[in-house]
This record gives structure tokens, C-alpha cells and sequence, in this order.
């Protein structure tokens, strides 16, 4: 079992605010990096459009626990905690790399989807079998 999908992002000065600590928003920045490179190691993502598999995110949470700030090194740690017949959801907590302190724990649902058909598909063997190497259980609140 993998358990977990590690990133590290380096928080730049533009995704501060005046309060001089990370901007909410970038949070959600974060947590779409570590999705997308999360994708491309499962085989399900390409940058030539050319997968076969398309995703649909259906939302996207981010809880705020302490602050970051410019220049500090986060980790995104991402696993699995639900999967559904069409949809599944990846859990994401955001560390300080050097403290291991908790940052920010987030969430995302995301479903299977044919565009051309404009309709949720099921979730493909292949595709669940990895995101199963990838599922832990954890308390969502």
C-alpha cells in the first residue's frame, strides 16, 4: 500500500496577501498541483489531451489550521479516503516540510466523466485498482 502521494511547493511572495501569510486562495492552488501530479503518476493524466479518461472535479474543500508563509517549503501529502462507483475523493493535508506542522487539510470529489456524451461514467478496474493503493481512512471535518 502506498498510503500517501507526496509533493513539495515552495510558497513564492505573489501567493501572500497583506496580512503577509498565504493567501486562502493559493491553498487551492496547492491542492490542484498535487492532483494533477497525483493523476500523472497513477497513468491517468496526460498534457496532450490525448487520456482516455477525463475527470469532472465536483468540489473542493480547504480548512485552514495555522498559517504559511513566503519562502517556506510545503508538503502536500494526498490519499484516497472514498471511492464511489463514479466519483471518488482524495484527501490532502498540507505540512510545513521543515516542521511538520499542519497548514491546511483539504479534500476533493472528483467523477469520472465522458464529455462527449456529457454524462458521469463509472470508474474504470484499472483506475480503481490504483486509487485503492492509495486509500487510507480519515476523519473529514
Amino acid at each position: 500500500m502506498q498510503a500517501t502521494y507526496d509533493i513539495e511547493v515552495y510558497v513564492r511572495f505573489c501567493e501572500t496577501d497583506a496580512a503577509g501569510h498565504v493567501n486562502n486562495v493559493s491553498y487551492f492552488l496547492y491542492l490542484e498541483e498535487a492532483r494533477t501530479k497525483f493523476f500523472q503518476a497513477l497513468g491517468m493524466h496526460s498534457n496532450d489531451g490525448s487520456s482516455s479518461l477525463n475527470f469532472i472535479l465536483a468540489s473542493t474543500t480547504c480548512d485552514y489550521v495555522a498559517q504559511a508563509y513566503a519562502g517556506q517549503q510545503l508538503k502536500v501529502s494526498s490519499s484516497i479516503d472514498k471511492i464511489g462507483t463514479k466519483s471518488f475523493r482524495i484527501h490532502h493535508v498540507i505540512t510545513n516540510a521543515d516542521t511538520q506542522q499542519v497548514i491546511a487539510k483539504g479534500s476533493a470529489t472528483t467523477v469520472c466523466f465522458n464529455y462527449v456524451e456529457q454524462k458521469t461514467v463509472v470508474i474504470p478496474d484499472v483506475l480503481r485498482k490504483s486509487l485503492e493503493s492509495y486509500t487510507v481512512d480519515h476523519v473529514i471535518g
